[in-house]
């Protein structure tokens, strides 16, 4: 590549950060990477109406826990600062009053009453070519009129004067080339009544000014593309402009439309990287890392969102996918969420995961349902035993607590209507003489008993699993014995026996 790579990821600090926000992330991180390049963190807070007070702190933490860490951002800048637009405001009007000075953008004084009004007159009112000349700015006002309502400060916006019957052209690095009729583009605000930017000249500006050499972004965005074209030419940066990469929108389930939070709380998955609690409501909405979703599982899924790298390879490691990523593999299609997929990815990451890894995450879950877990090493050779039936941390509850302490209620039914005094008599002589070098040896043991007291072996499994963990699941049920030792395992067959004989 003949320029230095630098890419950015730009989001506005309004709420949650939805997969599609940290996917767009992701794809910038695995570009810059690949290329040697700089990934920057820039946050676009210039809408202080949609302001959320938390949300840049939130979505930072989101990329810290993915592991897609930006190179620059507001808290680790570099030399293209700052990294908030709030903070860049007086550079923007200097280039919007440059636009009007060249012809190429004017003053609009219309009040929101006007602009209403229009809006009830005209069907799907656009202002642009069609109507400019029917409102209130610079283009239809005298000079001095111009001058003496910029004068008396009466509120006003500065909008890009977008050529009638041209086409814009551009390259786009997933979708090939892309044009424009520009007859079917507005007049965008450039420059807010409160000297704050909109997205379209901010976009522009900044990304000139931080030398971003490629900009990734959803495909929402390729309507304004042939304004933020124009602007690049009409400020005489052209040479400097980024090349551009629309990814493709992720889907709802059943394809039909880009999957929204509605989505996610009707069929009961999240959209969120991590939970986010509503400043002003309190109302939680759940995320993946806090459903139980490992952030490798996380970035593999939506990295495979829209991209491949051509083979049947699934799982991916974050290093692999820095070395594979590529922008020709990038589809143009929109990809469907598959929650069970997302669910699949999870499952295989958790399996090969070791115990030491898994470890945190799975004593914090066992904690938050009121298990102690006093011993490390206890735990880590539990997680070994059980982390191939768990798809979701959460699931390590369930399948592991009964190691921690003793079942408080067993499953009865799956054992009392077979349930006999000889069984009970053969769990008792089994207790009596219990080694547990290995759980082979224990099993042999087992089915020698049995057969001795004529029983099949298959009869009494149900009832000695059940004895120890409270219910059918569990790995093998020897394993059980092994872990809990010779102890706790005649304990439990002992108390197991008095709740099945009452």
């Amino acid at each position: 590549m003949d320029k230095k790579v630098r890419v950015r990821f730009a989001p506005s600090p309004t709420g949650g950060l939805h997969l599609g926000g940290v996917r767009t992330a992701l794809f910038n991180y695995l570009f810059a990477k690949k290329n040697n390049g700089t990934f920057v963190l820039r946050v676009e807070d210039t809408d202080q109406n949609r302001f959320v007070a938390g949300a840049e702190e939130y979505i930072v933490n989101c990329l810290n826990w993915c592991g897609i860490t930006p190179d620059e951002s507001p808290a680790n800048p570099g030399s293209y600062g700052p990294y908030r637009q709030s903070e860049r405001k007086p550079s923007y009007r200097k280039f919007a009053e440059q636009l009007i000075n060249d012809g190429y953008a004017y003053y609009a004084f219309d009040t929101p009453e006007e602009l209403d009004a229009k809006r009830k007159d005209i069907p799907n009112f656009q202002y642009g070519q069609a109507t400019r000349m029917q409102m209130r700015n610079s283009l239809t006002l005298t000079v001095n009129e111009v001058e003496d309502l910029l004068a008396a400060k009466v509120p006003h916006v500065i909008r890009i004067k977008v050529p009638a019957d041209e086409v814009v052209y551009f390259n786009d690095l997933i979708r090939g080339d892309v044009s424009f009729e520009t007859s079917l583009v507005d007049d965008k605000v450039l420059l807010k009544a409160d000297g704050m930017p909109t997205y379209h000249l901010a976009v522009v500006v900044d990304d000139k000014a931080m030398e971003i050499s490629h900009a990734f972004r959803g495909e929402e965005w390729l309507p304004s593309a042939p304004v933020h074209i124009l602007l690049w030419k009409y400020l005489g940066w052209e040479a400097d402009m980024p090349a551009w990469a629309h990814l493709p929108l992720i889907l709802k389930p059943d394809g039909h439309g880009k999957l929204s939070k509605r989505d996610g709380d009707r069929l009961g998955f999240p959209v969120y990287a991590m939970n986010w609690i509503d400043p002003k409501t309190g109302d939680v909405t759940k995320g993946f890392k806090e459903m139980g979703f490992m952030p490798e599982a996380f970035i593999n899924m939506l990295a495979l969102l829209g991209w491949n790298d051509g083979t049947d390879q699934e799982i991916f490691s974050l290093k692999e996918l820095e070395e594979k990523f590529s922008v020709e593999r990038i589809s143009k299609a929109g990809a469907k969420f598959d929650f069970e997929k997302a669910k699949w990815y999870n499952h295989e990451w958790i399996k090969a995961q070791s115990a030491e890894r898994l470890a945190a995450g799975v004593k914090a879950e066992l904690e938050k349902a009121g298990v102690a877990v006093n011993d490390d090493a206890f735990l880590n050779t539990v997680i070994d035993l059980i982390k191939d039936r768990c798809t979701l941390l959460p699931d390590f509850v369930a399948q592991s607590s009964y190691f921690f302490a003793s079942p408080a209620e067993y499953d009865v039914n799956s054992v009392k209507p077979k349930w006999t005094a000889e069984k009970a008599a053969f769990f008792n002589a089994f207790a009596e003489n219990l080694s547990l070098t290995d759980a082979a040896t224990a099993e042999t043991a087992f089915k020698a008993l049995a057969e001795e007291k004529g029983f099949k072996p298959g009869e009494l499994m149900l009832p000695f699993r059940i004895m120890l963990v409270g219910g059918k699941f569990g790995p093998g049920v020897f394993d059980i014995a092994l872990l809990l030792g010779v102890d706790e395992t005649k304990a439990r067959i002992a108390k197991a026996i008095a709740v099945f004989n009452s």
